[in-house]
């Protein structure tokens, strides 16, 4: 079926074409007979001709092809949920390190004066997650998380003692993993929008070796900017720098934030973005992987 089509602009035929046709742009072939002229002033003169050839037999047979493979991704995906999920298995000596683990985080959440605590606990791959359970919430985190973390690495010194095997324990209250992830997550967005405009690095605040593998997932899947750890613990900190940095700055390393010159010609200093925990300066941590390959929810602590 062929059919002319006069319109102000080709774009507008096509889709009155389309239209007609009852089908995509994309479906129909075009000959374009006639374009409106520009005048002198840039104003464009007369009509757009286009001649419009559509079959429909094919168009059906494509649309045919496409339901069925529709049909099949959807069986696939609903045989996909009908599976049950995988099964983590423990070994005895797994199971005990778990039960020493939540009983020592129990008796010294009482021994806070925090009563009617409960503990739900998930196996890992490796490890246990303890989800604390009690209206206390607030003091069960502490600030930025720094009573989970104090509880997560004491719980990991006390249960690892019973052999060489080591088994990670990771805790949590009311989703404050999730929506601290998530945090940090937009944090590590914000500083390398900030970066890529200077094409200046910006050092975070030291953190620990969880949340800078969060910025490092983060920063990868921005373009224009890579991330590194640099230092020592509990001091280890990430650094945020561009892809293509400014020439001939006068700063030669890294900075937090831009520093841009006073009235007296000096610098001013910017606030921070606070996202360390008084916790990690408490407790000197081995030097971590900061590979994310491979790495699971918490990284391995060495004894």
């Amino acid at each position: 079926m062929k059919k002319e089509f006069t319109a102000a602009t080709v774009e507008e035929a096509k889709k009155l074409a389309a239209a007609e046709f009852g089908t995509d742009v994309e479906n129909i072939k075009f000959t374009v007979l006639e374009e409106p002229k520009k005048s002198f002033f840039g104003k464009l003169k007369g009509d757009a001709r286009v001649e419009a050839e559509f079959e429909k037999a094919e168009t059906d047979a494509v649309e045919a092809a496409a339901e069925a493979v529709s049909e099949t991704v959807e069986a696939a995906v609903e045989e996909a949920v009908k599976e049950e999920p995988k099964q983590i298995e423990w070994t005895e000596a797994a199971q005990k390190k778990a039960e020493c683990a939540k009983e020592y985080i129990i008796k010294v959440i009482n021994a806070m004066g925090i009563s009617d605590v409960e503990i739900e606990m998930d196996k890992i791959e490796n490890g246990a997650v303890f989800n604390i359970v009690n209206d206390e919430f607030a003091a069960l985190i502490g600030k930025k998380g720094e009573l989970l973390d104090s509880l997560q690495y004491l719980a990991s010194l006390v249960c690892n003692r019973i052999d060489r095997d080591y088994f990670r324990i990771s805790c949590d209250c009311a989703d404050f993993r999730a929506r601290r992830k998530k945090q940090l997550e937009n944090l590590a967005r914000k500083i390398s929008n900030n970066v890529i405009r200077s094409g200046r690095s910006y050092a975070l605040e030291p953190m620990n070796p969880y949340e800078r593998r969060i910025i490092h997932a983060a920063v990868s899947e921005i373009d224009g900017v890579v991330s590194q750890s640099k230092g020592e613990e509990p001091w280890r900190k990430v650094i945020i720098s561009s892809t293509n940095p400014r020439k001939g700055g006068r700063d030669g390393g890294y900075r937090k934030g831009s520093n841009r010159g006073n009235r007296r010609g000096g610098h001013r200093t910017p606030k921070a973005f606070d996202i360390t925990t008084s916790f990690e300066k408490d407790y000197k941590k081995p030097k971590p992987e900061d590979s994310m390959k491979g790495a699971g929810l918490y990284s391995k602590i060495e004894f």
